[in-house]
């Protein structure tokens, strides 16, 4: 197994009444209360902290998100050009650059290839699925996203591997007379994929096309789900199993030196859920075309619920799970299986029984800092997790379940 660090870059200084007094601290909360000295000094952390993984020989991970005070990280080919260039070792997983809301993949196809050479090809690229609040802070249109998802990976792919001169794309949703990126990709035939994906239709599709399958605080029963419809897609079409390697888990994470202090400070996590969270209707449950239509009708209940779909019982939307998670203690975080802390050998332990509870998986994300968590908390865990956790779990080999 191995593991990537992430830190989302979130900037909770903003006063507690002022979240209390607003339906959305995404995509809507006056930038008024982000104040560019203190977000210079989160960057210059947050930055420092993946060079010290690097140091460390702990891969990283960068995200992108808009308009909130979840994340600063709103220019995600700008973080993975200064990682490409400034680290030196590990590998960097772009987690990723949102599709949906960008109108030329093949610019983010050259944003991916520039990466790749600076870094010597260590440069792994990630998709996602553009969120509620996103579409509205970008002007973009709910209503199909999932089909310009997938259009622009297949554009962005071929644009990657294509090396006879220019060629034309003529698409549903993207049209190119000339693509000719310069430079191609250090990597053969390209950088892998990943995907970041919980529901099984996605999922499905994932599989069908190989990619790794990253699940972001789903627990068991989401990420069993989602893992099943993957191999079950492959099954359909009579592709052979993929190992564990092909999927990944995303958590929170934090070790201290004993259990106690892990759990006294890892708890800071949960500011994430907490806080971070918080989004009007308009942006989640009410956005048009964000649900599919078996899931549909749940939106309008008070309490929206699992719903069942075509390709399994209880599938749930993006927006369903995180309402579960608003308001969640630590005892139920790790319950769920999306906190791990502790001291070395309990955060292990954890991890451990989350794989076999799951049946294995190849990568770990370890969101390993949000909220209130400091610079100096942050680095303390992540030299324990390289020095005591890591080398441990890289000595579980890939597997292919039954």
């Amino acid at each position: 197994m191995d593991a990537w660090y992430q830190c989302e870059n979130p900037y909770p200084f903003v006063p507690q009444e002022i979240l209390d007094s607003v339906d959305s601290v995404r995509a809507s909360l006056p930038n008024s209360y982000c104040d560019p000295k203190i977000a210079a000094d989160l960057f210059e952390e947050v930055l420092d902290e993946f060079l010290l993984c690097d140091d460390q020989g702990l891969n990283v991970c960068a995200v992108e998100h808009h308009a909130g005070i979840n994340s600063l990280f709103g220019a995600n080919p700008l973080i993975v050009g200064i990682l490409a260039r400034q680290t030196k070792k590990v590998r960097i997983l772009s987690m990723g650059t949102l599709l949906s809301l960008r109108h030329d993949p093949v610019r983010v196809a050259e944003e991916y290839a520039t990466a790749d050479v600076i870094s010597r090809g260590r440069l792994e690229i990630g998709f996602v699925k553009s969120g509620g609040t996103e579409m509205a802070s970008n002007n973009a249109n709910p209503v199909g996203n999932v089909e310009r998802y997938w259009e622009a990976i297949d554009l962005i792919v071929k644009a990657l591997t294509h090396q006879d001169g220019p060629f034309s794309w003529e698409g549903k949703h993207f049209t190119h007379r000339h693509v000719n990126i310069w430079p191609r990709p250090w990597q053969e035939p390209h950088p892998r994929l990943w995907a970041a994906t919980g529901d099984p239709d996605t999922a499905g599709e994932v599989g069908r096309r190989g990619m790794v399958n990253v699940l972001v605080l789903r627990g068991a029963d989401g990420t069993q789900r989602a893992w099943a419809a993957y191999r079950q897609a492959r099954a359909e079409l009579g592709l052979p199993g993929l190992d564990t390697d092909h999927f990944a888990y995303a958590a929170f994470v934090y070790v201290g030196d004993t259990h106690e202090e892990g759990m006294r400070v890892g708890t800071k996590l949960l500011w994430f859920l907490n806080t971070s969270l918080k989004s009007a209707p308009q942006y989640s449950r009410f956005l048009p075309g964000a649900t599919s239509p078996e899931l549909a009708p749940a939106i309008y209940r008070a309490a929206p619920r699992p719903s069942a779909s075509a390709t399994g019982p209880r599938a749930v939307s993006a927006s369903q799970n995180a309402a579960t998670l608003i308001g969640m203690t630590t005892e139920q975080a790790m319950k769920r299986g999306i906190l791990f802390v502790g001291s070395p050998d309990t955060v292990y332990r954890q991890i451990m029984d989350f794989y076999e509870e799951v049946g294995g998986f190849g990568h770990l994300v370890l969101v390993g800092r949000t909220g209130y968590m400091t610079h100096q908390e942050t680095e303390k865990s992540i030299r324990l997790f390289s020095k005591e956790v890591l080398p441990r779990l890289r000595e579980i080999a890939p597997i292919i379940p039954s």
